[in-house]
């Protein structure tokens, strides 16, 4: 029997539903009475789509790879499975693989996908030369970017990638149920080049039927009304009518279509054009960035330029961590806040008791774990064994609450996930939805909680909400040098 049942009373009182998914999440110190620029990116940040449009993406390239790829079509009678995939996972192009990778570079075992199947542990650590470590040259770089030689492992940031992981577990999976031999990086090229159809065919479909594929968010003139200045990129006229209103670029003091990002943000390339009222192309030289005008392409040094807008008087928003954020943080020092739908969902199982009560006995499991090990007797390492056994089942349950296959996207077993590490260096904030904001005033300021590094002693709040020190056994450890 568990030791958990022997302490009702291990979890504090109202420890459930501490979280609320309307707050917004510091990485770093923001005030907003210094921000006088805010910006918006439009998909996943101040324009919401449905579920239906992932199945759509997924149907629509699946057919593309049967109809000109001349894919198998026995493909065609896979569904879209939703919730298989998360954000920020990896993928091995070389060998089809798509797993959840942490902040340390290491591979968390039991979330390695093969298809639609997992991979044992033992056959990742063969896999991967007998460690579950993949190397910094093999992992994408930076910016998310796949080398052009070597080995490649690529990171799947943006949440319209969801149904490409999934085609690409499908397809790997028909392959191998029907034993055909196949080369993986052809598939993984072939499934991205049918995505990128999908996506000049797709918004064509979204913007007909605007109304099945995007949420209306019922707040987004509220947010526009709250910041009292704003720019946006890549608008959509549809979606932003059917969400603000015809007169929604009266918000606005620019309008950037087709901005090409992440390149508006490092190429002095592209010049900005003006579009007319039918949206054709003008031939003027562009000497200032007006209200009421939609500018097509240009780039971020021509537009810091024309504006005067610069470091941290402009807070930009957006959902993709690299293409969105990445450059305006660490290039030209704006600040930052990231969008995370995702956050939804999980605020909601973390504040479910099954939830608190897995967390709560597997920290204080861990603590125990700590103590035991000291002893050496035969039936210390008994239950240390038991123990060890009880933790993994834990960490197993704990993970299933989120994603049967690949658990949270913030969090592996004890450490943050690539995907977080990412989040806390590029976004000064974060949060659910752009809604978040209204829960503030124009002068609030974020301050990020000081948790304690692994040397310092625990706040007491640490310790009431984890039910347990978390500091070890100093005396019984003492000895360790």
């Amino acid at each position: 029997m568990s030791l958990c049942c022997l302490f009702p009373d291990l979890i504090p009182p109202s420890v459930c539903n501490l979280l609320n998914s309307s707050t917004i999440y510091a990485n770093n110190e923001v005030s907003l009475a210094e921000v006088d620029i805010y910006g918006f990116d439009y998909d996943y940040t101040l324009a919401l789509y449905s579920d239906a449009l992932n199945t759509m993406i997924y149907n629509t390239a699946r057919d593309f790879l049967i109809e000109h790829f001349k894919y198998p079509e026995g493909i065609r009678k896979y569904d879209y499975i939703p919730n298989f995939a998360a954000r920020g996972l990896h993928y091995d192009i070389q060998k089809g693989l798509l797993m959840k990778i942490d902040a340390f570079h290491y591979i968390q075992l039991g979330t390695v996908y093969r298809g639609l199947n997992p991979v044992p542990d033992e056959e990742v650590l063969r896999l991967y030369g007998g460690t579950h470590h993949v190397p910094l040259q093999q992992v994408s770089g930076f910016y998310g970017k796949v080398s052009h030689c070597g080995p490649k492992v690529k990171q799947f940031m943006d949440i319209f990638s969801i149904p490409e992981m999934t085609l690409l577990a499908v397809a790997n999976d028909f392959f191998i149920s029907n034993d055909i031999e196949y080369d993986p990086e052809h598939l993984y090229k072939d499934v991205s080049e049918a995505i990128g159809m999908v996506h000049i065919k797709g918004y064509i479909l979204v913007m007909a039927e605007v109304e099945r594929y995007q949420i209306y968010q019922a707040h987004s003139s509220h947010v526009l009304l709250w910041s009292s200045h704003s720019d946006i990129s890549d608008c959509r006229d549809k979606g932003m009518r059917y969400m603000v209103g015809k007169d929604w670029r009266d918000f606005f003091d620019v309008v950037i279509v087709q901005a090409d990002k992440p390149h508006f943000f490092n190429d002095c390339v592209k010049p900005f054009r003006r579009l007319d009222g039918n949206g054709d192309l003008q031939w003027d030289k562009i000497n200032s960035l007006d209200k009421g005008q939609i500018y097509k392409q240009g780039n971020l040094y021509d537009f810091l330029r024309l504006t005067g807008w610069r470091g941290s008087s402009v807070l930009y928003f957006g959902d993709h961590l690299y293409s969105d954020l990445a450059d305006l943080m660490l290039r030209h020092g704006w600040r930052t806040g990231a969008i995370v739908p995702e956050l939804d969902l999980e605020t909601k199982v973390v504040n479910t008791e099954q939830y608190a009560q897995s967390l709560t006995w597997l920290q204080a499991l861990t603590g125990l774990l700590e103590r035991m090990q000291m002893h050496r007797d035969s039936q210390s390492r008994e239950v240390l064994q038991d123990w060890l056994k009880e933790r993994e089942e834990l960490r197993l349950r704990t993970k299933n609450l989120f994603n049967p296959q690949f658990g949270s996207i913030f969090r592996t077993c004890h450490n943050p996930t690539y995907f977080s590490r990412r989040l806390c260096r590029f976004s000064d904030v974060y949060m659910a939805s752009i809604s978040c904001l209204l829960n503030y005033d124009l002068s609030y300021t974020f301050y990020p909680r000081r948790t304690p590094l692994q040397h310092e002693a625990p706040l007491w709040m640490d310790q009431l909400c984890t039910g347990c020190m978390k500091t070890p056994f100093l005396e019984e450890m003492a000895h360790i040098r």
